[in-house]
């Protein structure tokens, strides 16, 4: 689920020099297992969120993370209210009134198929015959929808998307590698079930408000060099 009301996480590094700290830098993201995710006790965490903490403690920056829906993350950014939100891959969109950091986290998209279909998904005709899904709302949902794709579900996590491609809604599926076959994981269903077609390797991103950045004009480039020393 990703509406997630009053979830935070807040750092501060006590043991850094914060000569050049603002006082509290905020953050929002959504619920987007694995690289932010939310526990039972409302514990903040991911692959994407570890890598931010060590960034800002490299720093010796005050944060918050804010949990909430994908939309209202990236609006907040727009509107000036939040400095920045993740993970989100660049567009243009976005880069009207954010900058983006260097990659928190590179991953590869890939197809998932239905072992039910016989086509050749590479095939130009694929595109139209086939039934696709993919979360909406989001740069892949876009791109599918601008390229001409079948696109019949509006799923709004990998949970829902998976769902409809295990239950024959959907001939194929559209999602990042890593996201999709930990929602297989949590279902049960073998790695092996659906037939995998990586596309491409994404770069996912901080895309922090420009109006932030002009009154901190030396902060990216900090933020950058701090988080090129976690791994």
């Amino acid at each position: 689920m990703q509406l997630l009301k009053g979830i935070t996480l807040v750092g501060v590094c006590l043991t850094c020099s914060t000569a050049w700290a603002v006082d509290r830098v905020v953050l929002a993201t959504q619920n987007w297992s694995p690289y932010q995710t939310v526990n039972s006790d409302g514990d903040i965490g991911g692959v994407a969120v570890d890598r931010i903490k060590c960034t800002f403690r490299n720093m010796g920056q005050p944060y918050e993370i804010r949990m909430m829906r994908w939309d209202k993350a990236q609006l907040l950014v727009e509107t000036g209210k939040v400095h920045g939100f993740f993970s989100g891959s660049a567009n243009a969109k976005r880069a009207s009134y954010a900058q983006a950091s260097n990659p928190i986290v590179s991953e590869n998209l890939a197809w998932f198929v239905s072992p039910a279909v016989r086509e050749n998904i590479n095939d130009e005709t694929a595109k139209y015959s086939l039934r696709y899904g993919v979360k909406y709302n989001t740069n892949k949902w876009l791109s599918l929808k601008r390229d001409g794709y079948n696109v019949i579900k509006k799923p709004r996590d990998a949970d829902s998307l998976l769902q409809m491609l295990w239950q024959g809604e959907l001939d194929v599926a559209y999602e990042y590698e890593l996201v999709f076959e930990e929602a297989m994981d949590k279902a049960g269903i073998p790695k092996d079930y659906f037939k995998k077609i990586r596309t491409s390797k994404q770069d996912l991103m901080v895309h922090f408000s420009k109006g932030f950045l002009a009154q901190q004009p030396s902060f990216l480039n900090r933020f950058n060099l701090a988080m090129a020393q976690c791994r």
